[in-house]
C-alpha cells in the first residue's frame, strides 16, 4: 500500500509541476557563471522516468524564454544520465527547435544532452553550432564549444567503437 501511494504522489507532483511553487530557473550572473535549478522540480521528472516524457515534451515546445529551454534541456540531461528510456526520441519534438540558438546556455545544454542520447540527426547540428561560434563567438563567461566538441567526440567516439575492437584483436 505504501509503495503504490508513492507511486501515485510521484505521478500527482509530475502532473501538477506548473503548481507547486517551484523556483525558476536563474541563468549565469557576473561571480556565477552556471545555472541554479530547482532540484526538487528535476526530482519530480526523473522519479518519474519514463511517464514523465510527455510532461518534458509539452515544457520543451511551449519553452518561450532562455531559462524555461534551459530548464528543460537540463531536466531532459538529468533524465539521459538517469538512462530514461525514450529520451533520445525527443529530438524531433523538443529538441531539433532550438540548434540554430545563438544562446551559449542553450547551446551546452543542448550539446550535453546529444553527447548522452546520440541521436544520429543531433551529429549535423552540433558541427553547425562549432563552426557558427568559429565565425561568431558567443557572448558568454564560458566557451560553449567545450561541450559541442566534446559531444562531436562522443560521437566519432561511438562511432568507431566497433573499428577499435577489432583493431585490438589484430595487434
Amino acid at each position: 500500500m505504501v509503495q503504490v501511494d508513492k507511486i501515485t504522489n510521484n505521478l500527482a507532483k509530475l502532473y501538477l509541476v506548473d503548481s507547486m511553487g517551484y523556483k525558476k530557473a536563474q541563468m549565469p550572473v557576473k561571480g556565477r557563471p552556471y545555472c541554479v535549478f530547482d532540484n526538487n522540480k528535476v526530482d519530480v521528472f526523473v522519479k518519474n522516468r519514463e511517464k514523465a516524457i510527455p510532461k518534458l515534451t509539452d515544457m520543451l515546445v511551449n519553452a518561450k524564454t532562455e531559462d524555461e529551454i534551459v530548464e528543460g534541456l537540463f531536466i531532459a540531461d538529468q533524465m539521459a544520465e538517469a538512462k530514461v528510456k525514450g529520451i533520445g526520441n525527443l529530438y524531433y519534438q523538443g529538441f531539433s527547435r532550438f540548434n540554430n540558438s545563438r544562446s551559449a546556455n542553450v547551446q551546452t545544454f543542448l550539446a550535453g544532452v546529444y553527447r548522452k542520447t546520440l541521436n544520429p540527426d543531433a551529429f549535423a547540428p552540433l558541427v553547425n553550432m562549432l563552426m557558427q561560434n568559429i565565425k561568431e563567438p558567443p557572448k558568454a563567461n564560458f566557451d560553449p564549444n567545450e561541450e559541442i566538441g566534446g559531444a562531436i567526440l562522443e560521437y566519432t567516439r561511438e562511432a568507431f567503437k566497433d573499428s577499435r575492437k577489432n583493431n585490438s584483436k589484430k595487434i
